[in-house]
């Protein structure tokens, strides 16, 4: 996939549910993975030409497992002059060491979200912006109805009152397919998970039921999609084209 085309998905998102206002500071949350540096990338590629001028800053928070090295982040951040920040934590060592949580996700995810948002204000930012893709919103949305009871996924924008923050999703329209074909071509400096249950996750059951689902009933996935763009969800803000 080509950068111009994800620059392309990129600015839907964000022009559909207005994610960008002019003077905004962007802090992008970055794992190390291929979706977190394909959201840099987009971000910054936008941040030339998008006629709503913000600035774009990067932040990790290393969960504190041994030999997560982040220096091709760093040089990467170097190489585009996007301010980066490490925010070391001991979240491994309380999750797996002190509590031994078996299903840890939820609460390392609390923790995570926690120490990005504090770094983020310190760094001036009013905006964060994750690297959800389509396929992990239809993931959640299975998530939600088969353990919840409930037709749900998280939203393009939420509003954070008691950090002042604003969540957004700029990636919401690229499938993984997507992410791991500009990976692929441009040779992205992905730091490896060493989450000890990385891949042994609810999350990792649901894709593989997408996975079955659209093989056994082509086009399911997309059509799936549609349902939750059109499935008028609580906190949703409405698309543009809606407006019209």
């Amino acid at each position: 996939m080509k950068l111009q085309r994800v620059l392309s998905c990129t600015r839907k998102a964000i022009d559909e549910y207005q994610m960008i206002e002019e003077g905004d500071h962007i802090c992008a949350g970055i794992s190390g993975g291929k979706d977190s540096l394909t959201l840099l990338y987009a971000l910054h590629g936008l941040k030339r030409f998008y006629p709503k001028h913000f600035e774009l800053s990067a932040i990790t928070v290393d969960l504190g497992y041994d030999e997560f090295h982040l220096e091709p982040i760093e040089k990467l951040c170097k190489e585009l002059h996007i301010p980066y920040r490490i925010v070391h934590s001991k979240i491994a060592q309380i999750l797996f060491e002190e509590r031994k949580e078996s299903n840890p996700c939820s609460l390392c995810a609390k923790m995570r979200k926690g120490a990005l948002n504090d770094a983020a204000k310190e760094m001036g930012c009013n905006k964060i912006a994750y690297a959800h893709h389509k396929d992990d919103i239809i993931e959640t949305m299975l998530l939600s109805l088969l353990f919840e009871g409930r037709f749900y996924s998280f939203s393009p924008k939420t509003y954070l009152d008691r950090m002042g923050l604003t969540v957004i999703r700029p990636m919401m329209f690229m499938s993984e397919r997507d992410v791991i074909g500009f990976k692929n071509r441009y040779d992205l400096p992905v730091v490896k998970n060493k989450c000890p249950v990385d891949g042994h996750t609810k999350r990792q059951y649901a894709k593989e039921l997408v996975r079955q689902l659209n093989h056994d009933h082509p086009g399911a996935k997309e059509r799936m999609f549609t349902a939750i763009l059109n499935g008028d969800i609580s906190g949703w803000p409405l698309r543009q084209s809606d407006k019209r």
